[in-house]
């Protein structure tokens, strides 16, 4: 199982603070929307000289995590 906080961080003065993968500047929301685009983890990694799969796993592990926050609309 990939836990995201062992490859995900946000430091404010780091891009503002967004959380981004770990010793890299790639935000997560980047990543993410190439998922949502359709790209498969191999077209990613392509893409990304220097990710790997663990990483690009945690991704998709942050966004269920802040899906299941409860927020009323």
């Amino acid at each position: 199982m990939i836990h995201w906080k062992e490859h995900i961080e946000s430091k404010p003065e780091v891009m503002r603070g967004k959380p981004r993968i770990k010793g890299t500047r790639i935000p997560v929301s980047l990543l993410l929307g190439y998922f949502a685009a359709g790209n498969s983890m191999e077209e990613i990694l392509a893409e990304f000289e220097g990710l790997n799969r663990d990483q690009l796993s945690a991704c998709l592990d942050y966004a269920r995590d802040l899906a299941e926050f409860e927020v009323a609309i």
